[in-house]
């Protein structure tokens, strides 16, 4: 492999999970680079939600292997979730505490001791939220609720980040500003992963996987995917 070669910080190979009857996903295999934005697009029960989860060593997988930042999902769960941060679909955080008090609870979790401070000073700078420090997160927009999300996720500075359907239901605006956040930590070099079932949203992503039905159905650079789609791609 060439020097030149970009390092791949997440590895799927022929990744399967089944629940009973039902294969979610079916034999998906495909790398990512760290310090991408890497999208895994696809519509609803396509098997992105599923995929992540297994990455995030949430679930097993039933058949298949994969890595994410040098450990094994299925043999190190625990050492994956010590290495990434998680930002699920639904609103995890407590509402009735204020911004400040969730970051300082996150930070507890990731046990960042004397770190504390200067994390939660940097999560409310890079997440656009220093004027909201003493609100109870209960009562902010959806926009402020997923940076905020988001903060709480990369409190310890994780190396991969991956992110369900962050912008869901969120207005344009809110969309917009999340879309430059995620690019500001991606030039910090943090990999992020976004699920989306947004069409619009393929053209932000360095590169992305499509999936269908549990498929990976293509993948490449936005163009190249809308390529794949174009010669005989559905």
């Amino acid at each position: 492999m060439s020097d030149q070669a970009p390092r791949a910080v997440v590895e799927l190979r022929s990744l399967v999970k089944r629940f009973g009857a039902v294969t979610a996903v079916d034999h998906v295999s495909f790398e990512i680079h760290a310090g991408e934005i890497f999208g895994i697009l696809g519509p609803n029960g396509s098997g992105k939600t599923t995929t992540i989860r297994m990455l995030c060593g949430i679930l097993r997988p039933t058949e298949g292997t994969a890595w994410v930042a040098g450990a094994d999902v299925a043999r190190e769960p625990d050492r994956v979730k010590s290495r990434i941060g998680y930002m699920s679909q639904a609103f995890g955080l407590y509402r009735d505490l204020t911004v400040d008090e969730n970051l300082e609870f996150y930070g507890g979790v990731y046990s960042l001791g004397a770190a504390l401070p200067e994390r939660v000073a940097w999560a409310k700078r890079a997440m656009r939220l220093e004027a909201l420090g003493g609100r109870l997160s209960g009562v902010l927009s959806g926009g402020q609720k997923q940076r905020l999300g988001l903060a709480c996720a990369m409190m310890h500075a994780p190396e991969v980040v991956f992110l369900d359907e962050p912008t869901a239901g969120v207005d344009p605006a809110a969309r917009r500003l999340f879309w430059t956040i995620i690019r500001e930590r991606a030039a910090e070099g943090v990999t992020m992963i976004v699920t989306t079932h947004y069409m619009d949203e393929a053209e932000r992503f360095d590169r992305l996987a499509f999936l269908s039905r549990g498929h990976l159905v293509a993948l490449g650079s936005p163009a190249e995917v809308k390529q794949q789609f174009g010669h005989g791609g559905s």
